[in-house]
């Protein structure tokens, strides 16, 4: 599903247009990147937590040649799936 065919099933379920619902859309993902880029976590109690995890530099190798590299430390964000998103997708 993309953005467009979840705003359009968003507009369904909530009886709203296509463009309030892309509104809406948008408005979610600029307050989740807001929240994880002030090193806060999001939680949907029973549908999912996002936080922001730092991933440790680490050696690796080029699979193109085989070489040894470093990969830089870096922010991953990481998903926790709640309990019933868990039970629904059995």
């Amino acid at each position: 599903m993309n953005k467009k065919e979840f705003a359009e099933a968003l507009a369904l379920k909530a009886d709203l247009t296509v463009a309030q619902a892309n509104k809406a859309l948008d408005a979610f993902v600029d307050v989740v990147t807001e929240a994880l880029q002030a090193g806060d976590s999001v939680q949907l109690v029973g549908f999912m937590t996002l936080k922001v995890s730092e991933r440790a530099e680490r050696p690796g190798r080029n699979p193109a040649t085989g070489e040894s590299i470093i990969i830089p430390a870096k922010k991953v964000v990481k998903f926790k799936a709640g309990k019933k998103l868990e039970t629904a997708i059995e």
